[in-house]
């Protein structure tokens, strides 16, 4: 191996590293906030109403603009998008920390949510651009995957131990994180290209777009917690922004979302099935939160920790699933980690009042299972074959299907199990009730990816 080779793998990996440092940042800020959210609202004096929008202010900023910050990456630059929405990040982050009253805070997070909107899909499609298609690029993607995710479980331990320091540190630590990251990326990144050929951003199409997801989202959201007719009204006005949209792109020069796109049946099939992962993750683990804290009593910290071991996925999607993938094909590993969802809400379907750790923990980790099998892989099968001058279109179309999930997951698990308690069903039954969301939601996953298991080659998007 030259020197030039052994320096080429060097750089290369220390790219890896900053921006899967990137991924771990937006999955541990979202979980680290789940956590500290009672003591913010004790320390600031929130009204419920305060407290559920800086949930949902980073919720409606993170999947409103999630697309926009895609294409603008393709547009304008995957590295000047990437550097600019990190030190947006960074400054209201830090500005979040020294907050007075909780409307500082509700806008410190709706504006990260947007710096995250367009961070993420800029970085996932730099390495989708940085590494060669293939083997290569996917065990690297893999690695973001896993990493990404472990940030999230790891979040909610971080949460427990920093609030008992002050909920302040959960808005000056991932200001830290995200200094190390900057300093690392900023040389690395390659220099963004121009285009041969003149590119713009459909700025009516995404104007629509975006208001039509926020609305969506913010509908959604609103479900369990606002009028009924207000969730109707903003549904209403999101389809037709949507409608408006489709023909918008179908008659543009040069629309936000080539059509040609999404007639592609396996990328259908991926965002599809991201959605289905993260709305049965989202919808269980938000029901296993509160069976652990309000029913059983255990304290934020204890539940991040019972948690953890869904962060198996960290060291086995880097590892194991290039192997799987190689051996089986692509869709096939994608099919067994859907399985392995359903399998993971179906056992916990038999929780009792006074459960021990270990009747819990085959749930959990068949949980961390499918994350390993799955969401690398979806992620793989939803930038593979798009041109360079599209990956962040496509990564910002990835993120939205995760972010709509996580929000119908959420918001059906909550819906049920409020109409079980006000059906005169106790705690427990009400939890098992809610469990059943996440459980059809794994089951349409199984649906949408096993057809496309058994007709897809064994080679298919085989890893190294």
């Amino acid at each position: 191996m030259t020197t030039i080779d052994t320096r080429s793998r060097i750089r290369s990996a220390l790219l890896l590293a900053a921006l899967c440092g990137a991924a771990f940042l937006e999955g541990i800020d979202i979980a680290m906030f789940n956590i500290a959210l009672p003591v913010i609202r004790a320390a600031l004096d929130l009204p419920t109403v305060q407290l559920q929008w800086i949930v949902s202010g980073y919720v409606i900023g993170y999947g409103g603009f999630m697309l926009l910050g895609g294409r603008t990456a393709d547009v304008y630059g995957r590295r000047r998008v990437f550097l600019t929405a990190l030190v947006v990040f960074i400054g209201f982050s830090a500005l979040g920390g020294i907050a007075p009253n909780g409307e500082l805070v509700i806008a410190v997070r709706i504006i990260t949510g947007i710096a995250a909107a367009f961070l993420m899909p800029a970085g996932l499609a730099i390495i989708t651009t940085s590494f060669p298609e293939g083997p290569q690029r996917d065990r690297a993607v893999l690695v973001y995957a896993g990493i990404g995710a472990a940030g999230f479980s790891l979040g909610l331990v971080a949460g427990g131990v920093l609030t008992a320091f002050g909920w302040r540190w959960v808005f000056f630590a991932p200001v830290a994180l995200a200094l190390v990251v900057l300093a690392l990326a900023a040389p690395l990144i390659p220099r963004d290209v121009a285009a041969a050929q003149k590119r713009s951003l459909d700025l009516p199409g995404a104007v629509l777009i975006t208001a039509a997801v926020v609305l969506t989202v913010l509908a959604i959201e609103n479900i369990a917690h606002g009028p009924v007719f207000a969730s109707a009204a903003a549904g209403l006005i999101a389809a037709v922004l949507f409608a408006v949209f489709v023909h918008r792109q179908r008659t543009a020069a040069d629309p936000l979302v080539p059509p040609a796109l999404l007639r592609s049946g396996a990328l259908i099939n991926a965002y599809v099935g991201a959605g289905c992962l993260a709305a049965g993750f989202m919808g269980f683990q938000f029901i296993v939160v509160l069976y652990l804290q309000e029913l059983r009593g255990w304290s934020a910290l204890a539940t991040a920790l019972a948690l953890l071991v869904i962060a198996i996925d960290a060291i086995l999607a880097p590892t194991l699933t290039p192997v799987l993938v190689r051996i089986f094909g692509l869709w096939r590993v994608i099919a067994a980690g859907m399985a392995f969802c359903v399998l993971s809400f179906a056992l916990f379907l038999g929780v009792e009042r006074d459960w021990a750790y270990l009747s819990m923990l085959p749930s959990l980790l068949a949980l961390g299972l499918a994350f390993t099998l799955a969401y690398g892989p979806l992620t793989i099968a939803a930038t593979d074959g798009v041109p360079a001058s599209a990956q962040g279109l496509t990564s910002g179309l990835l993120y939205t299907t995760f972010q709509f999930g996580a929000a119908i997951g959420l918001a059906g698990a909550t819906a049920v199990q409020v109409a079980a308690v006000a059906g005169g069903a106790d705690l427990l039954d009400s939890y098992r009730a809610a469990l059943l969301v996440p459980l059809v939601l794994g089951v349409i996953g199984i649906a949408v990816t096993a057809p496309r298991a058994w007709r897809t080659p064994r080679e298919c998007a085989a890893a190294a």
